[in-house]
């Protein structure tokens, strides 16, 4: 299924329970994602969010909890710094994927 959010158009793949966004080839988009693994939270970045899950899933129970997309690598390497250095934009985030 293609949508449409503002002027990029992404595809999501609904297969396994998890929403996976794709992009068309020409369209490389990067990743910060928030796992669930065995009760605990794990941040990361990636340019493939399938793969990453994929990956973690030998690590035990396994759930993609949140995720946001961004066009550019450093947008997503800052954002995951300040999710894992800065305690108050993680504390905002968890409050919002936990209630």
């Amino acid at each position: 299924m293609w949508i449409n959010v503002g002027e990029l158009k992404i595809s999501v793949d609904k297969s396994e329970g998890v929403k996976r966004p794709t992009t068309p080839p020409s369209m490389l988009m990067y990743y910060v994602y928030i796992l669930k693994i065995n009760s605990k939270f794990y941040i990361g970045y990636t340019e493939d969010l399938q793969r990453k899950f994929k990956q973690h899933k030998s690590e035990g129970k396994t759930e993609l909890v949140y995720y946001e997309a961004y066009l550019l690598k450093k947008s997503a390497t800052t954002r995951e710094k300040k999710l894992k250095h800065y305690g108050s934009a993680w504390r905002a985030l968890r409050k919002r994927i936990t209630a």
